[in-house]
């Protein structure tokens, strides 16, 4: 067990919310020359292990090596909420687009009286900083204008694990169309590709409910081991009925990235994008039987050494 781990198990959330926000701050102040020190010492305290940079050898570890030296401003544009769906559309089609209710720098432009009652609010600079709305008349807006004005000026790469390709994101703020499919909920599909190449889904259902979660090989038969982060219990998800075209559409966005995470619905018979990661989970999913780690990570071939930002971390 890290010290990650056993920390969370012990100590109250406030105290671990102020632990996060010293990290943040402090990791505000480094130098781009210590970036790599620190990421070395945040993977040792999350894994409990050391992520060997100089010659990376399991797929969590390859990830940690993506996030300093491929960190490119292509894959900030696509990690960006907003600035991805042009790029999708002229990938794979529009129709794979949520539609999109409105766009705004502030939470205090929102036009609160335009939306419908059930949409969903995001900072398209980040991971995990989301509104859902199902209820308009319920919504507290002074608390999400708070929110957001909290989550609109952090830099995500500096929350901790150097995911530095967010830096050429643009904070904003975007309104989905609130979307829901059979389960009552929204079954995600994740798509692990190299190079484009589907190596495996991760499937999640019930997420803000009774978490479920399962692994499978892109023919949907389960795979020989579990993957993920703090996911749900495993279970059996259905197998969508786009399967194919999820694949041919995880292949084509996946191109040219030696690791992309590629994110997909299924809500009334149609395929929807979610989203594309290139350092899924930070880079922290684990595998079982951990053996798969350094299989996948001998499959990952890394590309050549890039600069960020003129630098070389």
């Amino acid at each position: 067990m890290s010290i990650k781990d056993l920390a969370q198990k012990v100590v109250p959330k406030s105290i671990e919310q102020a632990a996060r926000d010293y990290v943040y701050n402090r990791n505000c102040r480094l130098k781009p020359s210590q970036y790599r020190e620190a990421l070395e010492k945040w993977y040792r305290f999350s894994k409990g292990v050391d992520p060997h940079l100089d010659n990376p050898q399991t797929l969590g570890e390859k990830m940690q090596w993506l996030k300093l030296y491929d960190a490119t401003p292509e894959k900030g544009k696509l990690a960006d909420k907003y600035l991805v769906r042009e790029w999708v559309a002229d990938k794979i089609g529009e129709d794979c687009l949520i539609p999109i209710l409105g766009a705004w720098d502030r939470p205090e432009d929102i036009w609160w009286n335009r939306l419908p009652e059930r949409f969903v609010l995001k900072a398209t600079h980040g991971s995990g900083w989301n509104v859902v709305v199902k209820d308009k008349s319920k919504l507290d807006i002074e608390n999400v204008v708070r929110k957001f004005n909290r989550w609109l000026p952090r830099r995500m790469a500096m929350s901790g694990g150097f995911e530095m390709h967010y830096e050429y994101c643009e904070p904003r703020i975007i309104a989905e169309q609130y979307m829901e499919d059979s389960s009552g909920g929204l079954r995600d599909y994740k798509f692990i590709t190299f190079y484009g190449d589907v190596q495996f889904v991760l499937a999640i259902e019930g997420r803000f409910t009774d978490e479920v979660s399962g692994t499978y090989m892109p023919d949907w038969s389960p795979a020989p081991f579990r993957y993920g982060y703090r996911v749900g219990h495993e279970g059996d998800i259905p197998k969508p009925k786009n399967l194919d075209k999820m694949l041919r559409f995880a292949q084509k966005l996946g191109e040219g990235f030696a690791f992309a995470r590629v994110d997909f619905y299924e809500v009334e018979g149609k395929v929807y994008f979610g989203e594309i990661t290139f350092t899924d989970a930070n880079g922290l999913s684990s595998f079982d039987p951990s053996s798969f780690d350094s299989e996948y990570g001998a499959k990952l071939v890394l590309p050549e050494k890039k600069c960020f930002k003129g630098l070389m971390l």
